[in-house]
């Protein structure tokens, strides 16, 4: 096994312990050009929903949850995956603005794939809400549902500093931090996501200071998003720039001591990567420090067993929960409920928002905060599966 710097510092954390961020309410507005007919019976209404694909496990958990949501408040449901194929999805909302649908919740696969379907759907007077992705370069976009995203970023950095030791429990500067440099690399989502953007902002300002400051080095050198990119967020594709990474910079005796990733499909390929590479097993082993999101099951299993150090968890039943308030909003003539009416700005409005705060999960959390709120069973995280 290879020699490196292993940290062993992964200690008790409440869910209370992990960041979020506050929010306040204020009102939204929408775009649609008449709206749906507000007096018809939910019975006899439709909402289309579009996610982007049944390949990540998270997908699949929300297009469930907005269904059961809607479904709840007696509305019938068009639900329609893309297998992360844009022509596909386009053609999905195509034939559900032809088949009369009364609104339009889409969690896209390229924000800015779809103007021309948000144009039929304003001109159609469908209101249009954009779920955990922004839709970008179109005035036609009513609401956005999300999670403070750049936080999300913020949380995955100080994970990685906490991990490797340079933060203690607290998210402060640790008394015992080890000294510099220590050899990290960078991973980011999709560039066509407008959220791996936020996420990555929300890292790089975390980390910068310590890279300014020598504290931490990429190695590689490869500290733009471009650089770091991981199209579609494929981890077969992570894996492999993982691989290239250790065979180009770190063939000798060069230490690695964390990663930052932006998402489990992508931490589990560079653990993979590391693993085939004889890094260790597990973190007590000398795995380098490895952080995530989704708190996908297979992921929190890792984490459970000191594979993967972090995953950051947005609870996506509260996500759909107030993508069904906003549709209904709509849909019984009211104003779905804002607390962020600036931040937003997708390329032609600044979209009025509902976030949601994000929780850090850690080996000494994760039944505080997926077990005991009924998220996943302790069966479901032995075995990984659901």
């Amino acid at each position: 096994m290879k020699h490196r710097f292993s940290t062993g510092r992964i200690v008790a954390l409440g869910a209370s312990a992990a960041l979020v961020f506050g929010i306040t309410a204020c009102e939204g507005g929408g775009a649609g050009s008449d709206g749906p007919d507000t007096d018809a019976a939910p019975e006899e209404m439709t909402v289309g929903v579009a996610m982007p694909t049944q390949t990540y496990e998270r997908w699949l958990n929300d297009g469930r949850a907005v269904q059961e949501g809607l479904e709840d408040l007696g509305y019938n449901v068009d639900l329609q995956y893309a297998d992360d194929d844009i022509p596909t999805q386009s053609q999905q909302i195509d034939q559900m603005i032809t088949q009369e649908v009364d609104a339009l919740i889409i969690a896209s696969i390229d924000g800015s794939a779809l103007s021309a379907q948000l144009d039929a759907a304003a001109s159609a007077g469908i209101p249009v809400i954009a779920y955990d992705r922004l839709l970008t370069n179109s005035e036609n976009v009513d609401f956005y549902v999300t999670f403070d995203n750049y936080e999300v970023g913020v949380n995955q950095a100080n994970a990685l500093l906490y991990g490797l030791g340079i933060l203690d429990e607290n998210f402060e500067e640790a008394d015992d931090a080890p000294e510099g440099p220590l050899n990290i690399e960078l991973f980011a989502g999709s560039l066509d996501d407008n959220n791996a953007h936020f996420f990555w902002d929300g890292a790089m300002d975390t980390l910068e200071p310590y890279m300014e400051d020598g504290t931490l080095e990429v190695p590689s050198g490869q500290t733009s998003i471009e650089q770091a990119a991981t199209q579609r967020w494929e981890q077969e594709t992570a894996q492999s720039r993982m691989e290239n990474l250790l065979t180009t910079h770190y063939s000798g005796n060069e230490e690695l001591h964390g990663v930052l990733a932006p998402a489990d499909p992508l931490s589990r390929g560079i653990i993979q990567a590391l693993r085939n590479d004889g890094w260790g097993d597990t973190i007590e082993d000398g795995l380098p420090v490895v952080t995530g999101q989704d708190a996908e099951i297979a992921t929190v299993s890792l984490i459970a067993e000191g594979v993967q150090h972090s995953t950051i968890f947005k609870d996506t039943r509260l996500l759909a929960e107030q993508a069904v308030n906003a549709a209904d909003s709509y849909l019984t003539g009211e104003e779905p409920e804002a607390n962020n009416t600036e931040d937003y700005d997708n390329g032609e409005k600044v979209v009025p928002s509902y976030l949601l705060d994000v929780n850090m999960v850690l080996q000494d959390n994760y039944e505080e905060i997926l077990v005991d709120s009924g998220y996943y069973t302790e069966e479901q995280v032995d075995s990984g599966q659901l």
